[in-house]
């Protein structure tokens, strides 16, 4: 396993949630980006940290509200989410096009990916 997503759950609107994606190997070295995928729509990029810390947004309706981090000791990504809506509720992964700076936020550009972890945020 290269990526390992974790961390979601069940929280009211309002409220935040800390998805964790744990990078094994050198994926560290390459910037990581989470995605998320609501049921019957498409895969969307949401937030992308390349290599450096440099952060890119893919959706604009997280701006101020969702924020990505990483902590090279513990070779994780951190998505922290907050003010949550319910239109946030999605299945969230983490994924990696290799490069060491953000791509876009096409996500078959991406060829590894974490397992994917459900938010589902309520009204």
């Amino acid at each position: 396993v290269q990526l390992q997503a974790s961390g979601g759950g069940l929280v009211q609107s309002g409220g935040s949630l800390r998805l964790s994606c744990e990078a094994s190997g050198f994926m560290l070295n390459y910037a990581i980006a989470w995605f998320r995928q609501a049921p019957g729509k498409e895969r969307e990029g949401v937030l992308c940290i390349s290599n450096s810390g440099a952060i890119a947004y893919y959706a604009g309706s997280v701006k101020g509200r969702f924020t990505i981090s990483r902590d090279v000791v513990k070779n994780t990504v951190y998505l922290q989410m907050n003010s949550l809506k319910p239109e946030d509720t999605a299945v969230y992964y983490c994924a990696t096009e290799r490069a060491f700076n953000c791509g876009g936020s096409d996500y078959e550009e991406y060829d590894y990916w974490g397992q994917g972890t459900l938010v589902t945020v309520s009204s």
